[in-house]
């Protein structure tokens, strides 16, 4: 019973926080701008987390995330800068962040050297490159068209709720269906079982850090398409964002635990807060403390739940 609750609370904090903020904001927060501005603006975290989530379950981490983004989005806008069609500019965005989470996943299994520290330095390394590449300046110059990616409605829905859905049920059917999900769960619970029982673990973890990558390419180009410029400095602290959605909806940092639906009701309660203390007035230097604060309780109660299982 006690396992059920666990796994229910973060659902429940998320209908807590929908009734509370309709409470104390009902004239702002439930009109339909604000509403699909928070399906917009939280799509980008979301897409984020998806891939952190196969990171995160495979026992690993990418603090690189922000940077990939970064970096996606600023090659994909130049792309039609030149004169690329939009859908040329959105492919070579995604696969730009491919190629940066595949040489995460490379540097980690082939030099055997610890995720974090491995993130951490592609981190600065592609931050660097990505200003050094723009020479710090913003993309401008990109066709009125590309806006539909982030802006746009289908049927009355914002459009990145569709690609949002559609990536959430693709991640899931490969966590649940496939090899590849199956091993990332075996790799994140015990690497050397893993090794022992004949899985290819560098190929398969490389493969999660790719697929980490492609998805935040692609969320690198729905931020791209919202604010309609290719940002050299975009997506500082997401990485720390996308980690927290992942912790909150029931992701293990030791490996081996995560849900798609966990992760995504863990971006929306990220997204909520923010929204909500925009309505609210409360400083977005409260809501970086509030988020580390998340973590570590989010982390801290996934401890006390593991003790009490060895127990």
């Amino acid at each position: 019973m006690t396992q059920r609750l666990q796994r229910l609370l973060p659902f429940l904090t998320l209908i807590l926080l929908f009734v509370g903020l309709s409470i104390a904001s009902p004239d702002h927060f439930l009109s339909k701008t604000n509403l699909s501005s928070v399906v917009r603006q939280t799509a980008v975290i979301n897409l984020m987390a998806l891939g952190m989530t196969l990171v995160i379950i495979s026992g690993g981490i990418d603090l690189s995330v922000g940077a990939i983004l970064a970096m996606g989005g600023l090659l994909g806008t130049m792309a039609m800068e030149k004169g690329y069609p939009i859908g040329l500019g959105i492919v070579i965005g995604i696969l730009t962040g491919s190629a940066c989470g595949l040489v995460n996943g490379l540097l980690t299994t082939r030099l055997k050297i610890n995720p974090f520290i491995v993130t951490l330095g592609t981190l600065g390394i592609i931050r660097g490159a990505t200003l050094i590449i723009s020479n710090g300046l913003p993309v401008h110059q990109i066709p009125p068209a590309f806006s539909y990616l982030g802006e746009g409605n289908l049927l009355g829905v914002p459009f990145v709720l569709w690609v949002l859905i559609a990536c959430a049920a693709a991640v899931h059917v490969l966590l649940e269906h496939t090899r590849l999900g199956r091993y990332a769960f075996s790799i994140g619970s015990n690497e050397h079982a893993a090794v022992y029982a004949g899985i290819p673990v560098a190929f398969h973890t490389t493969a999660v850090y790719a697929i980490g990558g492609m998805l935040t390419g692609l969320a690198g180009m729905i931020e791209a398409s919202r604010l309609m410029t290719g940002q050299p400095t975009a997506g500082q602290g997401y990485e720390l964002q996308a980690i927290a959605a992942v912790v909150i909806g029931g992701g293990s940092l030791r490996g081996g635990e995560g849900s798609v639906v966990g992760t995504l009701i863990g971006a929306f309660i990220m997204g909520l807060l923010a929204n909500g203390s925009d309505l609210l007035g409360i400083s977005p230097y409260l809501q970086q403390a509030i988020i580390g604060a998340v973590i570590i309780l989010a982390v801290w109660f996934d401890e006390l739940r593991k003790r009490r299982l060895g127990a």
